[in-house]
């Protein structure tokens, strides 16, 4: 999977400093949050706040990006964005999403963890045509909706797998507590560096083997800026 990644020329051309820390974690032991994993949450909760957050440079390249494909970073956040705003409850989900929630919080990073098994195809970023899938939920029940043309997004063969870059993620790959294999996209944009970007993966694969001491883990850097 790591190998066929790729991000599109149209998303390079929108922003040439993209760079995505691609991991797959297999034979995980996932399940219900525990003391550990709510610790790591309330841990980055203590060390990143939302008021210092708001004018970090990252963020701003973040919502920058959004207006550049034509959404309004205000209405729909930037993942990083939206956890920020809810640092003083973040919400324990399960013990893999928990760890990767809590890397995001503290290295004020998009982290995006997707289900492998589920993935058809490789993931690939693009900007959308208009006329892919995204299945959600909508009034409680499955829908599937559509995303804006020049969006960018994720995407595998079956369709959008999360929305306007890192926003909302789609049902069909989310990590639940029997995914045994996943896949996770550390992304970064300008003036955020390589190294702390690197450095994020290392803790969350320190994470993800507390959970499961016996899990395999390959990662790859995925446009590498040549500064």
């Amino acid at each position: 999977m790591l190998e066929r990644i790729v991000i599109a020329d149209a998303v390079r051309e929108l922003r040439p400093d993209v760079a995505v820390l691609a991991m797959t974690a297999e034979g995980l032991d996932n399940g219900p949050s525990d003391d550990r994993t709510r610790e790591w949450l309330s841990e980055a909760a203590r060390t990143s706040k939302a008021s210092e957050a708001e004018a970090d440079p990252h963020l701003d390249a973040w919502r920058d990006a959004y207006r550049a494909f034509g959404s309004k970073p205000q209405r729909t956040r930037p993942s990083v964005d939206a956890l920020l705003r809810r640092v003083d409850a973040l919400p324990a989900i399960n013990k893999v999403v928990d760890a990767y929630n809590a890397v995001s919080v503290q290295y004020v990073l998009p982290v995006g963890g997707e289900d492998l098994d589920a993935y058809q195809g490789a993931a690939r970023l693009v900007r959308a045509t208009g006329d892919e899938p995204f299945d959600t939920v909508a009034g409680g029940e499955a829908a599937v909706d559509h995303p804006d043309a020049g969006e960018v997004v994720w995407r595998d063969d079956a369709g959008v797998t999360c929305r306007r870059w890192n926003w909302r993620q789609c049902v069909r790959t989310r990590i639940t507590e029997s995914t045994t294999n996943a896949l996770f996209l550390l992304e970064r944009l300008a003036p955020y560096p390589l190294e702390r970007l690197q450095e994020a993966g290392d803790d969350l694969a320190a994470r993800l083997r507390a959970i499961s001491p016996d899990v395999r883990i390959s990662i790859r850097l995925i446009g590498e800026a040549p500064w």
